[in-house]
């Protein structure tokens, strides 16, 4: 289930969503944003809605200090901080002693990250990515509606993938993170 979709443009992070619930051959719509802001962190979450619920309203990111590398922040104290947030909220699974969680897409400092459930952190040359079911065809529109709006490519994205996966299905919820705060949600 789900297309998450996000953007960088002019330091901005626009993120977008779908409201697919799905579980076998059942759909329904959700009113609870796959996408939201916590504090400084824009997220975009695929694999659970209790991840993202979790990732939401538990999940208390940690400061990075100014001399720390953005990277290295994310790698180390927000992973840890997302690893005990999803433990402490009976989410996280262990399998053959290997901890797993789920894929989300997360924007801090002007960055875009792909989380996934091997809690790496992946970060792409495009500044565009996407994750869940439809992600594939959210790329391809992406890429070929690079030099539009930015807001308007993200909303495209989410309707090819929608268009074309049993998995995906509006209204679609877009945010836009500049620094601290939220913009818009479109």
């Amino acid at each position: 289930m789900t297309c998450i979709v996000g953007l960088l443009e002019n330091g901005n992070i626009y993120m977008g969503g779908d409201s697919a619930g799905v579980g076998g051959y059942s759909l329904s719509t959700r009113k609870d944003e796959k996408v939201f802001i916590n504090g400084e962190f824009i997220f975009g979450f695929t694999t659970s809605f209790r991840m993202g619920q979790l990732l939401r309203y538990s999940l208390d990111p940690p400061e990075r200090y100014p001399k720390i590398d953005v990277y290295k922040f994310m790698v180390n104290d927000f992973i840890n901080a997302v690893r005990k947030c999803l433990k402490d909220g009976g989410y996280a699974q262990k399998d053959k002693e290997e901890e797993l969680g789920g894929t989300f897409l997360v924007g801090y400092q002007g960055r875009l990250f792909e989380i996934e459930d091997d809690y790496q952190v992946a970060e792409v040359f495009e500044n565009y990515a996407s994750c869940g079911c439809g992600f594939d065809l959210a790329l391809g529109s992406l890429f070929s509606t690079e030099g539009q709006e930015p807001e308007k490519r993200v909303r495209m994205a989410l309707e090819a993938a929608a268009k074309f996966s049993a998995g995906v299905s509006p209204p679609f919820n877009i945010k836009i993170l500049s620094g601290r705060e939220e913009l818009t949600n479109a």
